[in-house]
This record gives C-alpha cells, structure tokens and sequence, in this order.
C-alpha cells in the first residue's frame, strides 16, 4: 500500500494520530530489533519448504 493509498483510506486525522503515537513510543531494545530483523527482511526465505523437507506423495 503506497502513502496516498494509506492516507485516502484512513483520511489524514488518523495518520497523524498514528504517528503521534509511533514518535511518542520508547526505542526498541536491540535485542528485539536483533531478532526481528531477519523476518522483517527477507520474511519468505525463512518459510520456504525445501525439497527434502516437504511430505512425500502417497
């Protein structure tokens, strides 16, 4: 969803609510940002079935 499309849907008064809210949010520990940055950047790698791994046909 691009930025106009967000705004369009939720009308300007509740974007800027949400950011409020993001801006006035405490800083992530490191450790969670360490942890979630693996899923965050490449989310289908970590879910991809190998060959070896999926269920043989009966």
């Amino acid at each position: 969803m691009t930025r106009a499309e967000r705004l369009a849907l939720l009308g300007p008064a509740v974007v800027e609510h949400v950011r409020r809210e993001a801006e006035a949010a405490p800083p992530m520990p490191p450790e969670l940002i360490a942890a979630l940055r693996p899923i965050l950047t490449n989310p289908a790698k970590r879910r991809t079935p190998t060959a070896d791994s999926a269920p043989a046909a009966a």
